[in-house]
């Protein structure tokens, strides 16, 4: 998979969410190391999917604090393959974390620009 460095110096990387039932959307999503859940997006996501809610969540954030995190079932196109994965609900701009790029190798060219590429281990 491919992905690109933005303007900001974010590794970016694009791919497809969608739910149960077959509807998906494609999003582009910040690739976050200090993240160790699977994958975050806003409500209006999961509400344009109609994702079904499983739970919560309770993390610790980058600065100490705790929170917690709605948690629903996704479904996602990620190395050309379906995965359904647990999605957490976060206002901020979609973020990719390391449960899910766990098996793969990250490797990132930070340039604005740049090519993210992840592969997996094998």
């Amino acid at each position: 998979m491919k992905g690109v460095v933005s303007p900001s110096c974010e590794a970016m990387i694009r791919f497809a969410i969608g739910n149960k039932q077959g509807q998906l959307q494609t999003i582009d999503a910040v690739i976050d190391t200090g993240y160790t859940g699977f994958l975050s997006v806003p409500s209006e996501v999961i509400v344009a999917l109609s994702l079904s809610w499983t739970g919560v969540d309770r993390v610790t954030l980058g600065d100490g604090s705790e929170t917690t995190f709605e948690v629903y079932a996704g479904r996602i196109i990620w190395d050309g393959k379906y995965r359904d994965i647990p999605i957490n609900e976060s206002e901020t701009e979609p973020l990719v974390g390391m449960s899910l790029l766990y098996g793969y190798d990250l490797r990132i060219q930070t340039v604005i620009g740049g090519t993210v590429t992840i592969e997996e281990l094998r």
